[in-house]
């Protein structure tokens, strides 16, 4: 029996652009629901972004439309924008969810949409709360962390996007939970969700608002973990390891793999800290890290992973991302959280799935992308019930393809 996946009664309609909304998307197909992709028949927003192969295919297409269905419209003429007004608001227990972060006007208009299907539900991805335009790169800035990246010598903007992540994850919270609100009360409603916000509350959450209030201000530490013992270290070979000692058991299982207990309690008493306490650790990081260098320069890097190893310690290696990709067998068909699929105009590539895992439904495997419109005609016959010939009327006028 094949599996159907957890939200296979769902059906939301997506209309999206950069990072954070396709992969709200893309979460809730993961998870088995139906979700339609809709974009003007000229081309999709992100078709050609990088990174993309030697002849321009875009893996960033590929990466964040897993499991989708594609449909594409004449988006400037009365009827594609009827068409898509059709899909959002198709009858349906599970259908009526709308997840965009395209400005809301139009056949995105939520009113309008509400007035055909009143207990639809959408949910916007905005910038800010205003509605203003903001992506990852220019939210960065302001919340203060690329001058705590790095050394602090200039600002450093991490590569990868994390508030565009967070988002884009509670966007499909917010869709199931808006959702399970209709199920009870048979009410739908629109849900805003800006990027602004959820960088500011995940600063909130993680302390850094609190101690600015309080006066503070916390210092680049480079890759020093703040508040414990963490560090990265150079090998024999000129191989790098970061370990960490965070825990009471990180801690001691570090001591235990370079042998330094002994001279990590001198240290101690020397210093008069009590280096069981986190706290203290990161006080004392530069003189800890003193005594654990000189082991790490004794050992190449696979001798020292292989100590690490044997007592359990907090450890990673670096390696580049190609490195990771040929040698780490976590990234590899060895896990079950990927599959080869047959991703059209890439050919077969290493997928991952959801990382959820669902012991009493289905975990579906991943899917590939679907070339953009695609699924046009099967769409439009699924969901609004249109025939052959009259697919082939609008196609002959432009307004949906004709290999779709």
């Amino acid at each position: 029996m094949t599996a159907a996946g957890i939200l296979s009664d769902l059906r939301i309609v997506e209309a999206s652009a950069f990072v954070a909304a396709p992969l709200g998307g893309m979460t809730l197909a993961q998870m088995g629901a139906e979700v339609i992709r809709i974009d003007d028949i000229r081309g999709a927003p992100d078709i050609a972004r990088w990174p993309v192969t030697a002849d321009g295919t875009s893996l960033f297409w590929a990466g964040l439309n897993k499991g989708k269905r594609s449909v594409a419209l004449d988006l400037r003429s009365d009827a594609g924008r009827e068409i898509a007004t059709a899909l959002a608001t198709a009858p349906g227990p599970g259908a009526g969810l709308l997840l965009t972060n395209l400005p809301p006007r139009g056949w995105l208009d939520g009113d309008a949409l509400r007035a055909i299907r009143p207990d639809l539900i959408q949910l916007v991805v905005q910038g800010d709360r205003h509605g203003g335009s903001a992506v990852d790169y220019t939210i960065n800035p302001r919340t203060g962390l690329p001058f705590l990246t790095g050394t602090g010598a200039a600002p450093v903007n991490h590569v990868l996007p994390a508030w565009d992540l967070v988002t884009g994850q509670m966007a499909a919270l917010g869709l199931l939970a808006a959702e399970r609100h209709r199920t009870r009360t048979g009410r739908g409603q629109q849900v805003t969700l800006a990027l602004e916000d959820v960088a500011l509350a995940v600063m909130g959450h993680l302390g850094f608002i609190a101690q600015a209030e309080a006066g503070g201000e916390r210092e680049a530490a480079g890759n020093d973990l703040y508040g414990a013992f963490g560090r990265d270290f150079a090998t024999s070979d000129g191989g790098r390891i970061m370990v960490v000692g965070l825990t009471g058991r990180q801690w001691s299982a570090l001591l235990a793999a370079t042998g330094l207990a002994d001279d990590m309690a001198a240290l101690s008493d020397r210093l008069d800290l009590d280096l069981t306490q986190e706290g203290n650790r990161y006080r004392a990081r530069d003189a800890i890290a003193d005594l654990i260098a000189p082991w790490f320069a004794m050992h190449t890097t696979d001798a020292a992973a292989a100590a690490l190893e044997r007592a359990r310690a907090a450890y990673g290696r670096y390696r580049t991302v190609a490195e990771m990709v040929a040698d780490d067998p976590a990234c590899s068909l060895a896990n079950p959280l990927f599959a080869m699929v047959d991703q059209p105009g890439i050919g077969p590539s290493l997928a991952p799935g959801l990382p959820l895992r669902f012991g009493g439904s289905g975990d579906l495997p991943p899917a590939p992308a679907p070339r953009p419109g695609a699924d046009t005609a099967a769409v439009l016959a699924d969901v609004l019930g249109m025939s052959d010939a009259a697919y082939g009327a609008l196609a002959a006028r432009g307004i949906v393809p004709r290999d779709g």
